[in-house]
């Protein structure tokens, strides 16, 4: 099956060699889609598709997944550093000025970006996160991306795994997204089995963090709060609550929400209603 994006690698300011695809036309206005902790560009495959035609996006595979290296320093996986990758992106592609699309932990990414480079930001869409997490949620992830399970050695296996885990965040989907979702976390080595797409050592400042307790990033949205922002919650979200929505509200009075139905952490960006509000949004910026 023929591929509708070019594969795309830079490096970072620490010389690892990153990854993204990219979509579109090189002139139309550039958008930077920014993946949660364990999922890769992959996730984004759907959405580009159907903005590609209106612009130009880079669906980036952070440092530690899917196709870009690994990194040997285990503390460098974190926010801070993923922005300043993303930086290393636009100055590659000489992007002046990009919006962005993030999701989960791309979307706290996006935050930092808007906060610190403001100006080379035109607007994020923030996809279930926000300053301040839900402990039930940031246990729930940390119980898996933490644990050892041991490996699968079937498709079949991985996609059961995979609905096991996430059953409560979808309760939608039926085996064909199940099939594709799972697609889109594993790669297969070189004996046909699947693998997860990620270096298992993004856990460790996970681990480092034994309270799970969330460091204080309100400070860090009110920086960012003069970006145009559009946020996505799950109506079933375990991690982004009504309660600190209401609150970033309060402090970005134009912030743009939507709650997607039917869906916990995080929504996927396709359902009808998102595509909707996230066109909307990108054109007004």
């Amino acid at each position: 099956m023929s591929k509708n994006y070019k594969d795309y690698w830079y490096t970072s300011s620490d010389g690892l060699k990153l990854y993204a695809r990219e979509y579109g036309d090189e002139n139309a206005d550039s958008i930077i889609c920014i993946p949660g902790l364990t999922r890769s560009s992959a996730d984004f495959a759907l959405l580009c598709e159907e903005l590609s035609s209106h612009y130009h996006l880079l669906a980036v595979d952070l440092r530690g997944r899917g196709r870009s290296d690994y990194d040997s320093n285990p503390d460098n996986y974190q926010p801070a550093t993923y922005a300043a990758d993303v930086l290393a992106l636009m100055d590659a592609k000489q992007l002046a000025r990009v919006k962005l699309i993030g999701t989960s932990l791309g979307g706290l990414t996006s935050m930092i970006l808007c906060a610190t480079s403001g100006a080379r930001i035109r607007g994020a869409v923030i996809n279930d996160i926000g300053p301040e997490a839900n402990p039930e949620g940031i246990a729930r992830i940390k119980a898996y991306v933490c644990a050892s399970p041991p490996p699968v050695t079937t498709w079949q296996e991985a996609v059961q795994r995979t609905r096991d885990t996430q059953q409560r965040e979808y309760p939608l989907f039926n085996d064909e997204d199940w099939q594709t979702f799972t697609r889109n976390l594993y790669v297969e080595n070189s004996d046909g089995q699947p693998v997860l797409n990620y270096d298992p050592n993004i856990a460790v400042p996970l681990q480092a963090d034994s309270d799970g307790i969330p460091p204080d990033l309100w400070p860090l949205f009110e920086a960012a709060a003069a970006t145009p922002m559009l946020l996505l919650r799950g109506e079933l979200s375990d991690l982004l609550s009504r309660d600190c929505v209401a609150r970033m509200q309060a402090i970005k009075p134009d912030l743009h929400v939507l709650e997607v139905a039917n869906t916990g952490h995080a929504p996927l960006l396709t359902e009808t209603e998102s595509l909707t509000a996230i066109r909307a949004f990108l054109a007004e910026q």
